[in-house]
C-alpha cells in the first residue's frame, strides 16, 4: 500500500467506510544473535565512533580507583552520586555529594557524576537508564559536566527490541527512561558542533566483566 492509498483508506475508515485494511507487521528481529563477547566488542566499537572515554574493569573492585583516576585527570575533587550508589564503586579520596533532591544550581556547579545503568545497547553504542537503582534521578545525569557510567558486562544486550522487552517494567512502573549514545552534543545549520547543551560534555562508561 502506497502512502497516498494508506491516508485516502484512514479518511474513508473515519468517514465511516469499510475499516482501513491494517498495515503488514514489520518483521523486527527481538532477539539478538550474537554471543556476550561478540555483544561486548560491538559495544565497544561503537563506542570508539561517539568521543566517549572507555575502561574495561575486570571486577567491581577496580571501579573506585579507576573514578578516581579519572577525576585526578580531569582536575576534579567533587562527586556527585544517586543516594543508593554502592559504596565500594567510592574513592576514598573524593568530596562526595549524594543528591537528596540537591536544587538545580547545585548540581550545575558539580564537575562529575557517577552512577550505575539499567543496560546498554551494543547495536547501537546506546546507554539507558530507567532511574532504577544506582542511577539516580534525571537530572542527576545531565546537568553536570562530566558522567561517570557503570556497565556490567551482562547488562549489554544485543538490539533496540531486546532493550526494549527488558524495560518494560520500568515503563509499567511510570519510571522515566533516559537513552544516550556519546557524551551531549548538537550541530547549527553550519555544522558547527557544540558539547554539553542538554548533557554532559564528557562520558567515561567503565565496562565491567562480571
Amino acid at each position: 500500500m502506497s502512502d497516498r492509498e494508506a491516508v485516502l483508506a484512514a479518511v474513508r475508515a473515519a468517514l465511516g467506510a469499510a475499516p482501513a485494511p491494517s498495515p503488514a507487521q514489520s518483521a523486527y528481529r527481538r532477539k539478538g544473535e550474537m554471543d556476550a563477547a561478540a555483544a561486548q566488542a560491538r559495544f565497544l566499537e561503537r563506542l570508539a565512533d561517539y568521543d566517549v572515554h572507555v575502561e574495561v574493569l575486570d571486577d567491581v573492585q577496580a571501579i573506585a580507583p579507576t573514578v578516581a583516576r579519572r577525576m585526578a585527570e580531569r582536575e576534579t575533587v567533587t562527586l556527585a552520586i544517586p543516594a543508593d550508589l554502592p559504596r565500594a564503586w567510592i574513592p576514598e579520596n573524593a568530596r562526595v555529594l549524594a543528591d537528596d533532591a540537591l536544587p538545580y544550581p547545585a548540581l550545575d556547579t558539580r564537575p562529575s557524576v557517577l552512577t550505575g545503568c539499567a543496560l546498554a545497547i551494543a547495536e547501537t553504542g546506546t546507554v539507558v537508564l530507567d532511574a532504577g537503582a544506582a542511577q539516580g534521578r534525571r537530572a542527576l545525569t545531565l546537568l553536570p559536566d562530566h558522567h561517570l557510567c557503570v556497565v556490567f558486562a551482562r547488562q549489554v544486550v544485543e538490539t533496540v527490541p531486546e532493550a526494549l522487552q527488558n524495560l518494560k517494567a520500568a515503563v509499567d512502573a511510570g519510571r522515566p527512561l533516559t537513552f544516550f549514545s556519546g557524551p551531549s552534543a548538537t550541530a547549527d545549520i553550519e555544522f558547527d558542533r557544540v558539547v554539553g547543551v542538554h548533557g554532559p560534555r564528557a562520558l567515561d562508561i567503565l565496562l565491567v566483566r562480571d
